[in-house]
């Protein structure tokens, strides 16, 4: 009987063990489910800006540049745009943006084709010209489609997919360094 005294410990043991790691092996994926399904996400992977839910879609609008030439969405390119809408009289935030903009551009580097720079109505005075800014014409029906558009505050940002989505807005005033982090991560989408 002195035999059978330590086997039963052994497996008592055994048995604790094996529930002690499948508690939280189970237990693990319990807390990642509830966590999920909260809507709780690491600081990491959120938007600097507001992601618009639904994106808007202004793939159907043809949009002009400034000269009168169409400007094309062609998602085949894989290009995303940054698109600005200045406030009324917002000359020196303009051509701050149109700086910190130009900056962000040079820094993406080789990913610096992907992203056109877009200006609502006009490029401001003094933009610089290594980020090839271009201006598109004032269309009605496209500003209809950008959420809160007209801000007194100063100028808005968006930022366009490839195919022709608005995906996120930036009030006035964000730093671009916001805008930069977004758009690294969007411009890791294949």
């Amino acid at each position: 009987m002195n035999s059978q005294e330590p086997r039963l410990t052994t497996t008592a043991r055994n048995k604790r063990t094996l529930t002690i790691v499948a508690v939280a092996f189970l237990g693990s994926f319990l807390l990642a489910g509830i966590l999920r399904y909260s809507g709780w996400r690491p600081e990491g992977l959120k938007a600097k800006g507001e992601l618009l839910q639904p994106a808007v879609d202004a793939h159907l609008l043809q949009p002009k540049l400034a000269d009168g030439t169409a400007y094309p969405w062609n998602p085949i390119e894989r290009k995303w745009r940054i698109l600005v809408v200045p406030s009324d009289n917002c000359a020196d935030k303009c051509t701050a943006l149109a700086n910190q903009l130009d900056t962000l551009w040079q820094i993406l580097g080789k990913d610096a084709p992907r992203v056109d720079l877009l200006w609502w109505a006009a490029v401001p005075e003094g933009a610089p010209a290594a980020s090839h800014p271009r201006a598109l014409q004032a269309d009605p029906a496209l500003l209809a489609k950008l959420p809160r558009a007209n801000d007194p505050a100063g100028p808005v940002t968006y930022i366009l997919d490839p195919n022709g989505f608005v995906v996120l807005r930036y009030k006035p005033g964000t730093d671009p360094g916001d805008i930069r982090t977004d758009l690294s991560r969007l411009l890791k989408l294949r």
